[in-house]
Formats: C-alpha cells, structure tokens, sequence
C-alpha cells in the first residue's frame, strides 16, 4: 500500500532508498489518480522485494511537483539509486503501466 511522502521525508524516502521507487504524483480531486492507485498498490504488493511506491500529493507538496516538472497528474515516476528513471502520465492499465515505467519489456 502506497504511503504518502513530503517535502521533509522525500530524500530519506525516496532518494536514499535501497530499492526502486514509484512515486505517483496525484491530488483528491482527479479522478484518473483515483483510478490508478490500485494499479499501482497491486504493482507495489507484487513487486516487494524490488521496489515501493509512495504518494505526493501536489496540493499539499507544490515543491515537490514543481522539482521534478509535474504538469499533470496522475504523473509517476521511478527512481533507481536517487534519480529518475522513468516516467508516465494518465491513468493505464497495469501492463501498460509496468513497460511505461520500464519494469517489463516492451
């Protein structure tokens, strides 16, 4: 289950992290991030051992979306050792969603 992150936990959370992280940017009100989340829950529940996915919420976290160009949302983006990898935006489903992100072969 993805857990939400802040201005104040994101390096520790994300930049430091040991395994590769997911972090969907997204907002209460849009609906396409709604849509979303349980992809990436089953995603984060079926890939454990090899990554996380956390929550930015671009309402409450401006700096956030603002440091990584995030102009519309669901925006997510996968950091491998501190850096972004990969990123996607709209809701998918989740094959799409995992050979966007670059964690299947095209």
């Amino acid at each position: 289950m993805a857990h939400a992150v802040t201005e104040q936990t994101f390096d520790a959370e994300v930049i430091k992290s040991d395994k590769a992280v997911i972090v969907d940017f997204w907002a209460e009100w849009c609906g396409p991030c709604r849509a979303v989340a349980p992809v990436l829950d089953k995603i984060a529940e079926e890939r454990s051992d090899e990554l996380i996915v956390v929550k930015v919420n671009i309402d409450e976290e401006p700096g956030l979306a603002q440091r990584y160009g995030v102009q519309s949302i669901p925006t997510m983006i996968l950091f491998r050792n501190g850096e972004p990898a990969k990123a996607t935006v709209g809701a998918q489903p989740k094959g799409a969603l995992e050979k966007s992100l670059g964690l299947v072969e095209a």
